[in-house]
């Protein structure tokens, strides 16, 4: 979790503040065509390797057959919205390179955030003004899921638009939760988990997981 190093926040500039900050995102992505354009699963890809030495900050790709895939960026925020801004143009060639070559216009590209259900009052804000807010300075679409992530107390919040406008919002919305620690205990998405597996590792006691 990020946690301010005793800073009060209203003593000088956020961005100030921000840089004393380690900062874990986490983001869903889709196994094959996500993250299959930042390399491999196990995060052994060249694109992974070359975002981790350029932002400094640390990236791991979650494991598993299913079809979505958490990827987890830990840093200082600075680092963490480095290796945002190069995942999101990483993805928007990506896109252009499926294109007929000459590109009319930016494709939008689609970021799927990983945020505790308990942040995410702060994030809407009264009535809808806070994100609303967010999407006005910034030009990017913004939607917090109305669900909980299945076996988490986590919910998904979908970023879109062209890189620039991503990285601003993912900013905005970084700010919001560094303000707003979640509130209990935070149980992770894991995709692909089943409330049986769940069940198994919480008792630890039984050698197999039961049928079905």
């Amino acid at each position: 979790m990020a946690s301010p190093d005793g800073a009060s926040g209203v003593g000088g500039s956020p961005e100030e503040t921000e840089l004393s900050i380690t900062l874990t995102l986490r983001m869903l992505m889709h196994g094959k065509v996500r993250v299959g354009g930042l390399g491999a699963a196990r995060g052994k890809g060249e694109t992974v390797k070359r975002i981790r030495e350029q932002s400094s900050a640390r990236i791991t790709i979650s494991e598993g057959s299913c079809p979505e895939r958490i990827t987890t960026i830990t840093g200082s925020t600075d680092a963490v919205f480095r290796a945002v801004s190069m995942i999101a143009f990483k993805l928007e060639e990506d896109l252009g390179a499926g294109s007929d070559g000459a590109a009319v216009g930016r494709a939008p590209v689609t970021l799927r955030l990983v945020i505790p259900a308990s942040q995410c009052g702060s994030l809407i804000g009264k009535a809808g003004a806070k994100i609303r807010e967010i999407r006005e300075s910034t030009g990017a679409q913004v939607q917090v899921a109305g669900d909980l992530l299945p076996n988490s107390t986590e919910r998904a919040v979908t970023v879109s638009g062209v890189p620039d406008t991503i990285i601003q919002c993912v900013r905005q919305i970084c700010a919001v939760i560094l303000e707003s620690p979640p509130k209990g205990a935070t149980i992770p998405y894991h995709p692909g988990l089943s409330l049986g597996t769940i069940l198994l590792s919480a008792n630890q006691v039984r050698g197999r997981s039961p049928p079905g």
